[in-house]
């Protein structure tokens, strides 16, 4: 830790001796407040949306410290990732409070949901370098998105272009971590193209905690200068030492291998009025554990999951407002030695209005999601978005709607000598409420919002008597989730450079009602108070420093503070980087018995070729 730290300070100092070269100026504030939503039907830009949405650019991404989307998504009060290990090779991703099956996860709008868990959600996660921006939407979006978006969703929008370039990096050091890729960028005459190939690899920080994970992406625009379309390509593998992820015995050694895939077509018709976007996707993961590492024999799971869908969102603006709707039809298919073979189709109609009101200062949105599952009954979703704009600057929002979320796979089939799945499960449900105020102003952007969700037959896995019974699957009558977020960012000119300050703040209180909390898994481990911070500094053109703070305070008692920090150099094509994580050696865990790494450092490369 003493050399880290001794480390930063020698780069901070030697700065000041170093000529200014072109500069990559942070992103002004005043930008966001254009940047079109397009999660939804109904595009809006960020400063319209009645609802609590956080940004993240590209620009967010480069001064985050961060290297996988995991580390980025941590630095977002509200937005719970816990990692077991590095290098994005697992996490669970929670919001306000929800659990990881109530998380929906998009790229480009495309649905990675995974109907045997949501443990899977971010084994859909995309490299930084080829993510143009995220969007986050809390609270219930199922009237939006459907049954999966139940405590909110996640759109990564990925990249059009990197024009004519070539970018290679590589990078190395702690725990023999040694990180390569490739991103290309082609602009042709009718079409368009992004590539990348990467891979991270690490001996591991502590025993079986090695890993060695490969992604693919390739996003392409076709006839792009009459009918375009555009398809997206990805494949991720995993492959990593699992150790103590699911038990405390030390002779397991566990060990996972997981696959997830994804190719999709989209095209857009539009007049002055109306729009009309259909896409085709299929999206497949498959999951391989063994209890223990060298005896596949011993206990081995086996899943394959096959999602294939259809869907068609559109808008039609009109003197009433704007209409969205649209379809999304699914077929799921499960092969496994564990849960057995299953499969599901899922139809789900979509329906929303936006009314105007007040020379357009009040905007009202209700709407609707129905669905039908072909193993659960019809239900719908709906939803009441409300906003009104106080000032140019200033905005007051609330909104209101019902979720829903049928069980998956593992909830309903999975069975090992400490687990129970249960078949008899009923969906979980739930009434949200938020109500929040929002400021977007040139150089300062600050929100705060209040929430409260009453949910009823929520799934949990509970031992009915003692520590010695066996996890169950079970409906917890009711439980009750209230908090309130608060988010800022203001960005100031020192010696004519940009500098950026950012924080949030994250409160949550979780009650579960009728129900003995020592028995329940649902009551461990949630994120009571977040608060998050990072200072983006530049005092020269060719150099950048990023310090990243977070504090952690659990309903477990668990508290634990985090510092991470990044030096950038650029130097005209070449740009010289090193990152630090947990520079003053905390000692913490985020999810199950895995303790997170120590400190680390990471020296890197990145060329890029014009």
């Amino acid at each position: 830790m003493k050399t880290i730290t001794a480390l930063f300070i020698c780069i901070l100092m030697a700065t000041s001796q170093l000529n200014a070269q072109d500069a990559h100026p942070i992103i002004k504030t005043d930008s966001l407040r254009e940047v079109i939503i397009t999660s939804t039907r109904i595009d809006l830009p960020f400063k319209d949306n009645s609802r609590t949405i956080n940004i993240i650019t590209s620009a967010d991404i480069k001064s985050s410290a961060a290297v996988t989307i995991s580390d980025v998504l941590q630095q977002v009060a509200g937005v719970d990732v816990r990692r077991r290990g590095t290098g994005g090779s697992q996490a669970d991703l929670f919001i306000r409070g929800g659990g990881f099956d109530q998380t929906l996860l998009l790229i480009d709008g495309i649905k990675m949901d995974d109907a045997q868990t949501g443990h899977h959600t971010l084994n859909a996660a995309l490299p930084l370098e080829v993510i143009e921006r995220i969007e986050i939407i809390k609270g219930p979006a199922a009237r939006i998105f459907g049954q999966n978006a139940f405590t909110g969703a996640i759109n990564i929008v990925t990249k059009t272009t990197l024009d004519n370039s070539v970018l290679a990096t590589i990078e190395t050091g702690s725990f023999g971590q040694l990180n390569g890729s490739v991103t290309v960028g082609s602009e042709l005459e009718n079409s368009t193209h992004l590539l990348h190939v990467g891979r991270m690899t690490s001996e591991g920080y502590t025993d079986n905690t090695d890993y060695d994970n490969s992604s693919y992406f390739l996003k392409s625009t076709f006839n792009k200068n009459k009918q375009a379309i555009e398809m997206i390509s990805m494949f991720s593998e995993r492959k990593f030492g699992a150790e103590n992820f699911y038990t405390t015995n030390p002779t397991f050694k566990e060990y996972e291998e997981t696959q997830n895939s994804l190719i999709a077509f989209t095209t857009k018709f539009q007049s002055e009025k109306l729009k009309i976007q259909p896409r085709i996707y299929w999206k497949r993961n498959q999951d391989i554990f063994l209890l223990r590492r060298f005896e596949p024999e011993f206990f081995r799971n086996i899943h394959v999951s096959n999602k294939i869908g259809a869907e068609a969102n559109a808008s039609y603006t009109s003197k009433l407002g704007i209409t969205g709707f649209g379809i999304d039809m699914s077929k799921t298919y499960l092969r496994s030695n564990n849960l057995g073979q299953r499969q599901r189709f899922m139809t789900t109609l979509f329906l929303e209005h936006r009314f105007q009101f007040v020379d357009n200062r009040l905007d009202i949105t209700p709407g609707v999601a129905m669905t039908y599952f072909s193993d659960f009954k019809f239900n719908a979703f709906p939803g009441l978005d409300i906003g009104f704009d106080i000032t140019n600057n200033l905005k007051a929002y609330g909104n209101i709607g019902f979720t829903y979320r049928i069980p998956t796979y593992t909830d309903l089939y999975y069975t090992d000598p400490g687990t129970l799945g249960n078949e008899n499960l009923e969906p979980e449900e739930a009434f949200a409420q938020e109500i929040g105020i929002k400021y977007n102003a040139q150089n300062f952007r600050t929100s705060l919002s209040v929430f409260n969700r009453d949910a009823t037959n929520l799934i949990d896995f509970i031992r009915p008597n003692s520590s010695e019974d066996v996890y169950t699957a079970t409906n917890i009558a009711e439980v009750n989730t209230k908090g309130l977020e608060f988010d800022a960012s203001y960005s100031f000119k020192m010696n004519d450079f940009n500098q950026t300050l950012a924080f949030g703040y994250a409160y949550l209180e979780d009650d579960i009602l009728e129900q003995n909390e020592e028995l329940s898994r649902y009551a461990l481990n949630t994120l009571k108070h977040h608060f998050t911070t990072r200072l983006s500094t530049k005092l020269f053109k060719n150099i950048k420093q990023n310090i990243i703070y977070k504090y952690a305070e659990r309903t477990t008692g668990q508290t634990y503070n985090v510092w991470d920090a990044s030096v950038v150099m650029t130097l005209k094509q070449v740009e010289f980087s090193i990152t630090a994580n947990n520079i003053f050696n905390a000692d913490y865990i985020e999810s199950g018995f895995t303790p997170m790494p120590p400190s680390n450092v990471l020296f890197g490369l990145r060329y890029k070729f014009l």
